[in-house]
């Protein structure tokens, strides 16, 4: 048996701002009715945190859920959990109408921190990131220059960012040349 690696091997770069590709991160995709009780008693129990407000996320460490669409939520847990939460979250759901897939393996996670995170989001993503417009806890799915993407700022005012494993390689390079020494813009 293979042991998982995560999609650049913990690639990281230094410049205006740090980038670094986190590792494994365990996600599942869960489609279905968020005004459900039903639903949301059997995610706030295998996390811990209240279905978020539209454009929202509730992460805390490596768990969380994230607002992806009216009907959609993807759910954060530690990478070694995700098959047992999995289980969890469909025997809890019971006969609600939902769908839940672990979707870890096809995607790619990035944080980028330090005082210029802001600005290196800013070059890449069609999203109003001014202090007040977006702030921890604010999630956008958007895109990356050319592929789909999504991030949200952590309470330390840096960005997790996640895309489709096949498209790492590119989204890591977007943010090193971002993020290059001299690019400084101070935008915010």
């Amino acid at each position: 048996m293979s042991n998982p690696v995560s999609a650049l091997n913990h690639a990281s770069y230094d410049g205006i701002a740090h980038i670094d590709e986190i590792g494994l991160q365990g996600m599942i995709t869960l489609r279905g009715d968020l005004s459900s009780d039903t639903l949301a008693k059997a995610v706030s129990g295998l996390i811990g945190q209240e279905i978020p407000a539209v454009n929202r996320a509730n992460v805390v460490g490596d768990a969380g859920l994230c607002w992806m669409s009216p009907d959609e939520l993807l759910v954060l847990v530690p990478y070694t959990q995700v098959e047992a939460k999995l289980a969890e979250l469909n025997s809890d759901l019971g006969g609600e109408h939902a769908l839940a897939v672990n979707v870890s393996d096809a995607r790619a996670v990035f944080r980028v921190s330090g005082d210029s995170a802001r600005d290196v989001m800013a070059k890449l993503a069609p999203v109003d990131l001014s202090p007040g417009a977006f702030e921890p806890g604010h999630f956008r799915r958007t895109r990356l220059a050319q592929v789909a993407g999504a991030f949200w700022m952590e309470t330390d005012g840096s960005f997790r960012i996640i895309c489709f494993r096949s498209a790492a390689d590119y989204v890591f390079n977007l943010l090193k040349v971002a993020a290059q020494p001299g690019s400084k813009v101070d935008a915010f």
